[in-house]
Formats: structure tokens, C-alpha cells, sequence
């Protein structure tokens, strides 16, 4: 059964944005639990510009099935270490970014990735990397011992949305699903997705958790934060 992650980042946007408490981060998971989201997927960046310290303790002492992304530094290992979250996903990340571009540099960066994922699985919290469709990062995962990649979905997304040919971003994304299975690595997607992309890429067997925000928080202005879960429900278990 495929699996859907909510990420409830933009809900603590619109909280700091006024400064105050609400919207609540950790209500907006619980709702999101409710309304049937199989786990919540948080980004602690490092320059807080969303979700805070607070949001996580708080959320973490819930029985809520959290998956705290991670920039991958030794800090960030620590909190992760010291919270315990059910799940973490190491991501890449740039100050002046507005959201994460792209994939780990497994090459660059083997060594450090290598040693923070063997604490984290220490600890017996599911990690995983976030990777490109790269049939190398792929077999570079395995070599540092991740239980689960996710594939970044940024540019399947983008062509999608903009009518453009995706056939062999598509073709990339199945590739690298096929063969992370083979390997015994579990396979996740995530960013930029929306209903179309969602629906092209439920196609994928492999691929067993879609976490989703950006689209998700603001469709649910539109439409309520209940039917679009359940609409990415529907679609992803198709």
C-alpha cells in the first residue's frame, strides 16, 4: 500500500508570517493524521524560516509518524539524535534557496553522509537520502547504508506543469526505483508534485511514499485540507 507523507512547512510560513500562534503547526498534523496523511514531513532548516525547535518537540512527543528533513551537518544530527523522530530524510541545502533544488552529492560528501546515517540507524530511526534520479546515486545509497531514497521529483514536476516532454525524466525516475528495489532500498518520491504528477508516478510499483506539501497547503485553502488528502489518497493507491 503506497503511503502518503504530508509536509506542513507552509503552515508555519503563514504562522511566522504574522508572528503570532496560528495557524498550529502541530494541529494541522494531527488534522492531516485524521484525515487519513500516513506520516508528517517537517524541514528543520537551519535558518528556521518556517518550522522551529518548538514545532518539533512538540510534534515528536505526539504518537504522530514524523519525517524530520535535515540538512546533512553534524548539528542537525545531534537534534535529530536527541528527539528521535520515527523517520529522517538528509537533504542538501542552500541559505538563499527557495526550496531544495536538487539531490545529495553522495560522491562529494560520502564519508560525512556515511557516518551520520550509521547513527541515525544506530538509533533505529528509518533514514533515508534525497536523491536525483541518478542510477549512481543510487548505488551510492546503498553503499552508505540508507534504508530508503527519495527521488527528487522537482523536474518530472516542472515539465508536467509547463506541457513540456517528461518521457525521459519519467523514464529516469523508473530506472532508478527498479533498481534501488533490487537492492533492497526503499524507494520515496517528493517535490513539486501535484495531482498529474502524483497520478503519472502512482504508475511506479516501487515507489512506496509520496510526501507532498507546497501543493497540498495551498489546494487547501481552495478546497479544505480533508479532500485533498483525500483526492492524493485516491490517486496514489489507484
Amino acid at each position: 500500500m503506497k503511503r502518503l507523507g504530508v509536509n506542513i512547512d507552509h503552515v508555519a510560513t503563514i504562522r511566522n508570517a504574522r508572528g503570532g500562534a496560528h495557524p498550529n503547526p502541530l494541529e494541522i498534523s494531527k488534522q492531516a493524521i485524521k484525515f487519513g496523511a500516513d506520516s508528517i514531513t517537517i524541514h528543520l532548516r537551519e535558518d528556521r524560516r518556517h518550522i522551529n525547535d518548538n514545532d518539533l518537540k512538540k510534534i515528536v512527543k505526539t504518537k504522530i509518524p514524523l519525517n524530520l528533513e535535515l540538512a546533512c551537518d553534524y548539528k542537525m544530527m545531534k537534534i535529530a539524535l536527541k528527539n528521535n523522530p520515527t523517520f529522517v530524510c538528509l537533504v542538501p541545502e542552500k541559505r538563499k534557496e527557495i526550496t531544495t533544488e536538487g539531490g545529495l552529492n553522495l560522491i562529494k560528501y560520502f564519508k560525512k553522509i556515511k557516518f551520520i546515517v550509521n547513527r541515525l540507524n544506530n538509533k533505529k530511526i528509518r533514514t533515508s537520502l534525497f536523491i536525483n534520479p541518478s542510477l549512481r546515486d543510487v548505488l551510492y545509497s546503498k553503499k552508505i547504508n540508507a534504508k530508503c531514497i527519495e527521488i527528487h521529483t522537482g523536474k518530472l514536476s516542472n515539465l508536467i506543469k509547463t506541457n513540456k516532454n517528461y518521457k525521459h525524466e519519467l523514464k529516469k525516475i523508473k530506472r532508478c526505483s527498479k533498481y534501488a528495489n533490487s537492492l533492497g532500498i526503499e524507494v520515496h518520491a517528493g517535490h513539486g508534485m501535484d495531482y498529474k504528477t502524483a497520478k503519472i508516478l502512482s504508475k511506479i510499483d516501487e515507489i512506496k511514499e509520496f510526501n507532498i506539501g507546497h501543493f497540498i497547503i495551498g489546494e487547501a485553502i481552495s478546497i479544505g485540507l480533508m479532500n485533498v488528502i483525500k483526492r492524493f489518497k485516491k490517486i496514489i493507491r489507484k
